[in-house]
């Protein structure tokens, strides 16, 4: 029989995981030997922050990122044909979300493995859920284009489709372009469209807040968002 392919959530920074995780998740996580992970340095640290008993050199790692082939991935998936577990670790958030991940689990289920997401947070449902826009009509579209041009009419259009469709546009940014993220937005959009804006999340220092564009502009000063992950919502 062959074995489960479990796709595991990191937290979305530095916090402690029993605020974000079940209980549930820390048994499975203890008896799976091979990890595809993104990083594997971050990956080691996560699992000796889940059990500090943990022998990690009993593990196996195997790297994932946009340079891995569907070859070498289908390769990782190996062990599974024996019965062994697997799981893939996020950088942060949930697996296959906005995440490289989705190439592994694409492979799993052609192959007909069985597939079981694990629960813990993600940053794009969590902003949404604290945002009071729509949440029965969504859209998470990720990274908008870096040139100015291109990113204003990214926005322009994100706007238009909030107002006639009704539907919460959700987007990402570089943590160190964040200010810049911002500052496009407040040009771009009417001073009517909504904003959210969530940074943090889970986290101390976690901030949420949703303004219209012209009560964002009347601010004195804007939070600081430089470096933290963020996420931003037009409605």
């Amino acid at each position: 029989m062959a074995g489960v392919l479990y796709l595991i959530p990191n937290t979305l920074g530095e916090c402690e995981p029993d605020s974000v995780f079940p209980a549930y998740n820390y048994g499975i996580i203890r008896k799976i030997k091979h990890f595809i992970v993104e990083d594997v340095r971050t990956a080691r640290r996560f699992l000796k922050k889940i059990d500090r008993e943990i022998n990690i050199d009993e593990l196996t790692f195997y790297t994932l990122n946009k340079h891995t082939s569907p070859e070498d991935i289908s390769g990782y998936l190996n062990p599974m044909k024996g019965g062994a577990d697997m799981g893939v670790i996020s950088e942060a958030g949930c697996p296959a979300v906005a995440d490289p991940g989705a190439e592994v689990v694409k492979i799993a289920q052609r192959k007909d493995y069985r597939v079981v997401p694990l629960v813990g947070p993600s940053s794009i449902l969590l902003g949404l859920m604290a945002s009071g826009f729509n949440g029965q009509s969504f859209a998470f579209v990720g990274y908008l284009p870096i040139k100015d041009h291109e990113r204003a009419a990214a926005l322009k259009n994100l706007e238009r489709r909030a107002r006639s469709e009704k539907q919460s546009q959700i987007f990402i940014e570089t943590p160190y372009r964040n200010m810049k993220m911002m500052q496009d937005i407040l040009s771009a959009c009417q001073p009517n469209t909504l904003l959210c804006v969530a940074c943090d999340i889970t986290l101390e220092s976690e901030y949420i807040k949703t303004k219209s564009v012209g009560e964002w502009k009347k601010e004195k000063a804007l939070p600081d968002l430089n470096k933290r992950p963020c996420i931003f919502i037009l409605y």
